[in-house]
């Protein structure tokens, strides 16, 4: 099992990349009065039929080609479940998957959510293809980036341009500590 959240976003994001995502929305939103840690992961790659989506939370299915098993789903599910959360996971071909684990926020089985900010620089400056949303919430404040707007105003400057990966990972670290307060997750 991973160590940190933020790597198992980092899995299932990377799926979403394989599956040939145009655009994948992450969402971590904390909320301490409900006592939970939601993690969401959507995008618009080309889905699953009813079969794989059946057998993608068994560990020794995989749509890859170049390995046998596929423990990135099983394990972020495990890892919810472990806390007394939940997990979902939901698919059609031609549309996108949704996938949504729940932690039980002060579980002692919680892993930390780890570096969200390593886990959404990677992303946004490896994947110039795809657009990437993130929202970011703790008790109602909340931060979020879109690489659209940035490619808007940016115009033809990669983001993955020193400048810009240097920016990113300002705003990213800046905003979280703001979201934050203080706290820690």
């Amino acid at each position: 099992m991973l160590p940190e959240i933020s790597l198992h976003i980092l899995d299932v994001a990377e799926n979403s990349v394989r599956a040939g995502a145009t655009l994948v929305r992450i969402e971590v939103l904390a909320d301490t009065a409900e006592n939970t840690l939601s993690v969401t992961i959507a995008d618009n790659g080309c889905g699953m039929s009813e079969e794989q989506l059946a057998k993608v939370e068994d560990p020794f299915f995989t749509t890859r080609n170049t390995r046998k098993v596929g423990l990135g789903i099983p394990f972020f599910k495990q890892a919810a479940l472990a806390t007394g959360g939940s997990f979902s996971i939901r698919s059609k071909e031609g549309e996108g998957t949704v996938t949504k684990a729940v932690f039980v926020l002060d579980s002692i089985d919680r892993m930390p959510l780890g570096d969200m900010t390593a886990t959404i620089h990677t992303l946004v400056t490896c994947h110039e293809e795809m657009d990437l949303y993130y929202r970011y919430a703790r008790d109602g404040r909340a931060f979020t980036l879109d690489t659209r707007e940035m490619r808007e105003i940016l115009g033809n400057v990669p983001l993955s341009s020193p400048e810009v990966s240097r920016f990113l990972k300002e705003y990213l670290d800046e905003n979280r500590r703001e979201v934050d307060s203080g706290s820690t997750l």
